[in-house]
């Protein structure tokens, strides 16, 4: 896969799962593009054991712990949201309701266990296979497949709790 191509297919995906974790657009802007400058620095590194996009992520995992480990924008996610633009075409009324949807999903999604989070935002937001979380997380494929099952159940369960049947 051409490398232009590769960043196509990939670079939403990252930015999503940058911005699910961080809640800053700016931040998931930068760490994206580090990701992949990275890459293209470190590209004979690569050893062909996993799939690209699975290497992709695992740089994207360490520049996330090095983001958190810096503590340096980090900033409340519920303000985030709250303050971003709302899509055009929404009622007032409805944006108000996707940004409290949003809001809750986060909070309920934070509330998991790390490994759970990482599933369920790799799976979710990054598009990874089970198999390529697998490879990220070091958990066995039917182990990681068990986890989002039982992470989607749990985060559906309180959510519908809060929103009603």
């Amino acid at each position: 896969m051409a490398l232009e191509e590769l960043y196509r297919d990939t670079q939403p995906r990252m930015h999503a799962f940058f911005y699910i974790r961080t809640g800053s657009r700016e931040a998931a802007e930068d760490l994206t593009q580090e990701v992949f400058y990275e890459a293209v620095k470190g590209y004979r590194s690569f050893t062909g054991q996993s799939t690209v996009r699975t290497w992709l992520f695992g740089i994207a995992k360490n520049k996330l712990s090095n983001y958190y480990r810096s503590k340096k924008s980090k900033e409340n996610l519920a303000l985030k949201l709250a303050g971003e633009p709302a899509a055009e075409s929404l009622t007032p009324e409805k944006q108000v309701i996707q940004s409290e949807q949003q809001q809750r999903l986060l909070a309920q999604i934070d509330r998991l266990d790390d490994l759970s989070k990482e599933i369920v935002t790799l799976r979710m937001y990054a598009e990874l296979s089970f198999k390529e979380i697998g490879q990220l997380t070091g958990a066995a494929e039917n182990s990681v497949r068990v986890r989002f099952h039982r992470a989607k159940l749990q985060l559906h369960k309180e959510l519908e709790g809060y929103y009603g049947p």
